[in-house]
């Protein structure tokens, strides 16, 4: 007989394994079309607005010294993900290639969707994975990052983006007054490098060079070409432009959270290039619950700055007092992302605010905007 506190664990983890009902959404467009493409961008999207508005805000904390045992259930979903992804994905590129009565632009539609899916779940999933010790863990994020040829992601984040959050060294931290498309590019551009230059810094301080074995990117290249080339053997042209079509979408929905997660957030500047510690106060907190179940409580992002090592499940909320409140969750503050002004509007104001509670002393914040250099002695 299964325990009675096991089935308190499994119910308790049900609700962050509603990812899987992508998977037969996906199906039912590769195999009806039509209308039935858009599911999974609804169901991402639209379903998960709607949930937060009936499931309201989450402000419970669990116990931070849940042993690692009691986390199974909610540890499963994560492993499981990336063969259900890796499956669906090829799947779909094998299927639309091999039938008739799918068109250009619902193939399009779906693996929009897809993409969709693979960035809001497949890299959020890979993220948790990337940030944990277990090398099984790492390996299976950096499966789902090459699914989508974003491997450097791995690099960029915990070699850059985790030390320099909230200054100017960090292209991730989206400036005050930075409209989404603008920040796109950049990352799109400035990341990459980025990513490159703090391994190459990582491997000269164990007197190697790019060239080594150990440099990672040569493991990036060899899985994202493995995905590429599997495509191109089960779909030909098209199947690797499907793929290439929904990594795209994937990046987008990447930085879009990207976008979101520290935007207008910066750093006290200590003087001589350092910075105060990373507190909750450095990225915006959603206590929002329907969406914290699909985003696997990523949107609680000021605890996980906090404690990077800390399990999805365990991480914890903040009142306004200590981290600044996005008005609504990750899925309808993308949307309002997307439109500039509209984001301004709603954003700005609260960046302004957390400025006065959080930083009072500091008058002149021109230092840091968009493309500065980094803050001289003095300046925020």
């Amino acid at each position: 007989m299964v325990p009675a506190s096991e089935v308190v664990r499994l119910k308790n983890a049900l609700p962050f394994w509603l990812s899987l009902l992508t998977v037969p959404l996906a199906a039912a467009g590769a195999v009806y079309g039509g209308w039935t493409v858009l599911l999974l961008p609804c169901f991402a999207w639209f379903l998960f607005d709607l949930l937060d508005f009936i499931t309201g805000l989450n402000l419970e904390n669990p116990d931070t010294d849940t042993p690692e045992a009691g986390l199974f259930w909610y540890r499963l979903i994560t492993l499981i993900w990336f063969p259900i992804q890796f499956c669906l994905t090829f799947w779909l590129i094998w299927y639309v290639t091999h039938t008739d009565h799918l068109g250009a632009w619902e193939k399009v539609g779906l693996f929009f969707g897809m993409g969709v899916i693979s960035g809001a779940i497949g890299i959020v999933y890979a993220h948790e994975l990337l940030h944990q010790k277990n090398r099984a863990e790492r390996w299976l994020g950096d499966l789902l990052l090459a699914n989508v040829f974003y491997s450097h992601f791995r690099s960029e984040h915990l070699r850059v983006h985790h030390l320099y959050v909230g200054t100017p060294r960090d292209a991730v931290t989206a400036r005050y007054n930075e409209g989404f498309h603008r920040y796109f590019f950049r990352v799109l551009r400035d990341c990459p490098r980025s990513a490159w230059a703090a391994e190459r810094q990582m491997l000269a301080r164990k007197g190697l060079t790019m060239a080594s074995r150990q440099n990672p990117f040569w493991r990036y290249l060899a899985l994202q070409g493995a995905m590429a080339l599997l495509a191109l053997v089960l779909g030909g042209w098209q199947g690797l432009l499907l793929l290439v079509w929904q990594a795209l979408i994937a990046i987008w929905q990447l930085e879009l959270t990207n976008y979101i997660e520290h935007y207008g957030l910066t750093r006290r500047h200590l003087g001589e290039g350092k910075y105060e510690h990373v507190l909750p106060r450095h990225s915006w907190n959603a206590a929002h619950m329907a969406s914290n179940w699909l985003l696997i409580n990523l949107q609680r992002h000021s605890d996980h700055h906090y404690k990077p090592d800390r399990r999805f499940p365990l991480l914890q909320t903040y009142a306004e007092e200590e981290a600044p409140q996005l008005p609504f969750g990750y899925p309808l503050m993308a949307s309002v992302a997307m439109i500039p002004p509209l984001w301004r509007r709603v954003m700005n104001p609260r960046v302004r605010a957390w400025r006065r509670q959080f930083y009072p002393d500091i008058a002149d914040w021109s230092a840091y905007k968009a493309g500065s250099n980094p803050m001289p002695r003095g300046s925020v």
